[in-house]
């Protein structure tokens, strides 16, 4: 049962809507009015100055003379501002019996927050809803260059109001203008909104939409802080149905995401693209190709330059990319024949062209990307029929680029060509001639005689389109290409293990092996190319085993479901040797990236910590968005936050750490380029322990370190002097003096030796220099 009180509180609430749906409609008769009468005086000033051309109106466009105030009907789809203006005039005329209190009004203070905030949760009243979203204004202006406007009523100055009116509105407003509105609670499409655009309640209180979702805009191009900008996005999220109404805002929208996505840090490139997800699949049509085309071109403009840091970074962008062609697949075709049809373009350029220019558009990295992006795409939905027609030109452009220049230098790029062939072939289950890219490779000079510039660094082909010629003959070089030639061979193999006809396809492949065992010079490789043909023997007999008890010829259809039960488990012989190789380069790339020093390697790696759930709870998010918001940040003013005692002794701590880390880094440094002067240095340190046998081993690093520099002080001292002998003789006992250590003896000090880049001649000509510097003067 409803009580009584319930009902007089819910007719008090509707009796407030109506008087203020009539008090916005006599606003807006008194516009119309204002800019009718207007309109007449331009009118009457015009009959009195051109009478020829009023009475030419007259004859021909009577309408044009003759309107009335209804004539002047406001748009629903009016700016920002003029929903502000609105908010404002409301504003103003509800607080008229307050004119008296004005001056204590004009700073918010967080009992006015609260006392809106408690009115808007229990009544849902209008006026706490337009008091809110005005302060929202002003905290999203604030800091601005243009000063404090007169018109404004209220002004914020105090951070802790700032931080409560930010979290209240993106927390709480998008489910305040669903109820005002009549939107369901959550969710929502664009045919919902497209209904509601012609209810009366859409007319009275659209622009309280229009105002939270324009001044959040500002805001989030005002924004530096990364955790800020999250919070933001994710609590719009909730309210981006509404923007199907206001599409200069939707396209404004689109942009800031995007950039949020293609520069942002942390977790902010995957709100970002949640954010755009949401957009595409709600509002659908109307954005699609905005944002095809925005995030693609973003993608391009990210991936100029590959290292081990930004592999990570890449192939996340690129996940994104695909994830987001799989909301409209037809639409997505488009876009995407569009683009490849691009690559195949340049690349035919480069063909008839055969210029420096044209090559190096082709083998540079935004274009390798652009062709992983794709290939990326078909793989990923190859079942489906929209974007199947797209491999076979993607498989051409690619075949095209791993021929145009066939020389060692880009046996990277090669390799990597092969590797998205492998990909499309798995993927789409048609046969493509991958054998010839790799078994050329091995007839290369390169590959087949001794290296001859050493052992050399090892070479991650991951992040190399062209190698340099010294690299070209070291012995790394040969074996990362050899191995990668063996491993992307028997994945192609491997995927037809299975068919009827393998062997067949696999003959001309094992005959150029068994040739390159032959000829080969390098006994390391001889092993691994008859380990590879031995599988391949070994496959071969496994299908014809199977292929002499079946009576369907090779073309009959059922040749498809040939040996369908061992192709589940993984049974052939090249299934189980691929295995193998996969763990072994697991291995080496895992090695590679150990070794190299990634100079702000935490920033990509920003896709290891992803949310569980897209959708958190809102005690959670609030959470978040009190901690985010509690620092003294304001719009247009720096944040000074100041450490706790705490978090100086751990940065304090972890300098230490870091400069004990340097020195050491340091001494070997030290220890391999002055190698010369390690006798001299156990010299010192032989006498140390005859006169001090018992020292703390902790300290002897320190010694070390001591010494280390003093025989640079002295490396850098003796150039400048031109006597040879007392040099010599005097720099151990200025060493000592500085370091408070005993004085050696004087058999010590003729064991003392002269640093390694100056040899026993070299001293008298510096001296002799010296001299003639000396006269010269």
């Amino acid at each position: 049962m409803i009580s009584a009180r319930g009902l007089e509180h819910e007719t008090s609430d509707e009796d407030e809507l109506q008087e203020e749906e009539r008090g916005s409609g006599r606003k807006l008769k008194k516009s119309r009015k204002v800019v009718a009468k207007e309109h007449k005086d331009q009118l009457q000033r015009l009959k009195e100055k051109d009478p020829d051309f009023f009475k030419y109106l007259e004859e021909h466009d009577k309408e044009l003379l003759e309107f009335d105030d209804e004539d002047f009907e406001e748009d629903g789809g009016t700016d920002v501002e003029d929903a502000d203006m609105l908010l404002d005039e409301e504003i103003r005329d509800h607080d008229i019996a307050k004119k008296d209190e004005k001056p204590s009004l004009n700073v918010i203070t967080t009992a006015m927050v609260e006392s809106w905030c408690n009115s808007v949760r229990e009544n849902g009243k209008i006026s706490a809803i337009r008091s809110l979203l005005k302060a929202f204004k002003i905290a999203c202006h604030y800091g601005d260059d243009g000063g404090v406007d007169s018109s404004v009523k209220y002004s914020i100055m105090s951070s802790s109001v700032f931080n409560k009116v930010m979290i209240f509105v993106l927390s709480e407003m998008d489910g305040i203008l669903r109820n005002v509105l009549g939107l369901p609670a959550y969710g929502g499409k664009k045919e919902t909104v497209n209904e509601l655009l012609h209810t009366k309640k859409w007319l009275n209180y659209n622009h309280l939409a229009k105002s939270y979702l324009g001044n959040a805009l500002y805001v989030l191009n005002q924004m530096t802080d990364t955790q800020m900008i999250s919070f933001t996005l994710r609590r719009l999220k909730f309210s981006s149905v509404l923007l199907v109404a206001f599409p200069a805002l939707l396209r404004k929208y689109i942009k800031v995401a995007l950039h949020f996505w293609s520069t942002g840090e942390g977790v902010l490139p995957l709100v970002a693209f949640f954010f755009l997800r949401d957009i595409c699949i709600r509002i659908g049509s109307d954005c699609l190709d905005d944002c095809f085309k925005g995030i693609y071109k973003a993608y391009v403009l990210n991936c100029h330059f590959v290292n081990a840091a930004k592999l990570q970074y890449i192939q996340f962008r690129a996940n994104c990319v695909i994830e987001l062609l799989g909301v409209d697949l037809p639409t997505a075709y488009q876009h995407a024949f569009v683009f490849i049809r691009q690559l195949a373009m340049i690349l035919r350029d480069a063909i008839t062209m055969k210029t420096k220019g044209s090559f190096r558009k082709v083998y540079e990295w935004k274009f390798m990307n652009c062709l992983e992006l794709w290939t990326g795409a078909i793989c990923t939905y190859s079942s489906e029929a929209d974007l199947r027609p797209l491999a076979y030109p993607l498989t051409q452009i690619i075949s095209g680029v791993a021929r145009l220049v066939p020389t060692a230098r880009y046996f990277p790029l090669r390799l990597r060509c092969v590797r998205m062939l492998n990909q499309i072939a798995a993927s789409t289950g048609t046969f493509i001639p991958v054998s010839m890219l790799l078994l050329d490779m091995l007839e290369m000079k390169e590959l087949n005689r001794p290296p001859t510039g050493g052992v050399g660094k090892a070479v991650d082909l991951r992040t190399e389109l062209k190698v340099n010629k010294s690299i070209l003959k070291t012995r790394a070089f040969q074996e990362a290409c050899v191995f990668s030639v063996v491993e992307e061979l028997a994945e192609h193999l491997a995927q037809w293990s299975y068919s009827v006809a393998f062997f067949e396809l696999s003959f001309i492949p094992a005959a150029r092996v068994r040739s390159f065992c032959k000829t080969t010079k390098i006994e390391r490789f001889r092993k691994q190319m008859r380990e590879l043909n031995r599988q391949i023997v070994a496959n071969s007999k496994f299908t014809n085993e199977k292929r002499m008890s079946i009576a369907f010829v090779p073309n009959d259809p059922a040749a498809a479901s040939f040996l369908e039960d061992e192709k589940k488990s993984g049974a052939s012989p090249l299934s189980q040797y691929v295995a193998t190789l996969h763990q072994i380069a697991q291995q080496r790339t895992d090695l590679l990236t150990e070794s190299s020093v990634l100079v702000g390697g935490r920033s990509s790696v920003f896709g290891n910590k992803i949310p569980e759930s897209d959708e958190d709870d809102d005690d959670a998010v609030n959470e978040k968005g009190a901690a985010v918001f509690s620092s003294s940040w304001l719009p247009g003013v720096t944040p000074e936050a100041k450490p706790s005692k705490k978090e100086k002794k751990k940065k304090k701590k972890r300098k230490a750490e870091h400069q004990e880390e340097i020195a050491s880094d340091e001494d070997v440094v030290e220890d391999l380029v002055l190698s010369s002067e390690e006798d001299g240095s156990e010299d010192d340190s032989s006498s140390d322990e005859d006169e001090s046998p018992k020292s703390m081993p902790s300290k002897q690093p320190s010694n070390n370190q001591r010494k280390r520099s003093t025989n640079l002080s002295k490396k850098k001292s003796l150039p400048k002097k031109s006597k040879t002998k007392s040099s010599a003789s005097d720099s151990p006992s200025k060493v000592n003096v500085d370091n408070a250590k005993p004085t050696p003896s004087k058999q010590h000090r003729k064991k003392q030796k002269a640093p390694a880049n100056l040899s026993e001649k070299d001293v008298p000509s510096q001296a002799k220099k010296s001299k003639k510097r000396k006269k010269s003067n």
